[in-house]
């Protein structure tokens, strides 16, 4: 947290937050990646061809990430519905009266609030379940795509995502596959498509990327990058809301290209570094348990620290969490089925520190 913007935040009346939640869009996503700061001012001080940065960004990005195409969405939602618009139809005509035609399937597991990116397409969505049997039930004529939940919160009860992609492709229906906050590990930006085969991938910009906010990223075959363009801005069509700017191609770009350049090992390394400090540190605290879960929220290749206040800590979680919060600068927490969960993925080396600081002062 630079000094810079903790008093910008506090003139404006704001407390600053230490995030040991995770990478969430209500606390701002991640911190950007060193220089992609510097690529969005380079970009704010001149005017360009947008469409043809989109393009060029776009392709450089494929090539970094061997996949066919790539196109830089406002967001991972927007980079599904601009997607599934692609598999809708390429003409940017279809979205008046009437609603268009084709289904978009889903593992019924699967269901979840993202589906708005979907439904505003008017698209409905067919359920399938696990089996074989029931997979191919879903698909047809009818099925403009399967859209596919990356995660180990999405895993459970799912059937592989190998089979999913044979029967879909089997019946030429093509298979989005949503892994926004898959990274790490960072191959999720070519283990979907080029791997195993999926005809797109969606991560989001702001969040393991350490791009901007307000960024997400589409990879995959070239007929889909083009339909998404097509739908996308500055044409008049569903996704003409969804605006990118010069900033974000050029910021999301330079963090891609430092992400790539990282060691993702020892940034690994790191982070279970601090799960341990947590653990030990907090658990030994009187009337409080810790312990390391593995993997994070969201499936990433690393541990978290949870823990939980003892009955007669004189704490309860959600008192514990709400005093956590109303702290300077603040601390955000996750809370995962009665116990306290600290994400190692959003914090800077040291604030790992302040963090159990802050368990320490509050219980003695």
């Amino acid at each position: 947290m630079t000094n810079h913007s903790a008093q910008t935040y506090r003139e404006l009346g704001l407390r600053p937050v230490l995030n040991a939640a995770a990478t969430l869009t209500v606390l701002g996503g991640s911190r950007l990646a060193p220089g992609a700061a510097e690529a969005m001012r380079e970009a704010s001080a001149d005017f360009v061809d947008l469409p043809e940065l989109q393009r060029a960004v776009g392709a450089h990005l494929a090539e970094l990430t061997g996949n066919a195409a790539g196109y830089v969405t406002s967001g991972g939602s927007a980079a599904v519905t601009l997607s599934v618009a692609a598999c809708l139809s390429k003409d940017i005509t279809v979205f008046g009266p009437p609603r268009p035609a084709g289904a978009v399937a889903m593992f019924s597991g699967h269901r979840n609030p993202y589906d708005y990116a979907v439904r505003q397409l008017g698209a409905p969505i067919v359920e399938f379940g696990a089996s074989r049997a029931e997979i191919a039930a879903a698909l047809g004529p009818g099925t403009a795509c399967v859209l596919w939940f990356a995660g180990a919160h999405y895993a459970e009860g799912a059937p592989e995502l190998s089979l999913v992609l044979e029967l879909a492709h089997r019946v030429g229906v093509p298979v989005l596959v949503d892994a926004a906050a898959q990274i790490p590990p960072v191959s999720s930006l070519w283990r979907f498509t080029a791997e195993l085969g999926a005809d797109a991938v969606i991560v989001s910009g702001g969040k393991g990327l350490r791009g901007p906010q307000s960024s997400g990223l589409l990879l995959g075959s070239a007929d889909i990058i083009e339909g998404a363009r097509a739908h996308g801005a500055p044409h008049h069509a569903v996704g003409r809301g969804m605006k990118v700017g010069k900033e974000e191609l050029l910021g999301l770009l330079a963090a891609v290209q430092w992400t790539l350049g990282q060691d993702e090992s020892a940034l690994l390394a790191r982070y279970e570094q601090a799960v341990a400090l947590w653990v030990d540190g907090i658990g030994a605290l009187r009337g409080m348990s810790a312990w390391r879960d593995y993997p994070s929220e969201a499936g990433q290749p690393h541990g978290r620290a949870m823990v939980r206040p003892d009955p007669d800590s004189g704490w309860g979680t959600e008192s514990l969490v709400d005093a956590l919060w109303d702290r300077d600068p603040r601390i955000a927490v996750l809370v995962v089925d009665g116990a306290i969960a600290l994400n190692p993925q959003t914090i800077d080396p040291g604030e790992e520190l302040l963090v159990l600081q802050a368990f320490q002062e509050l219980l003695g």
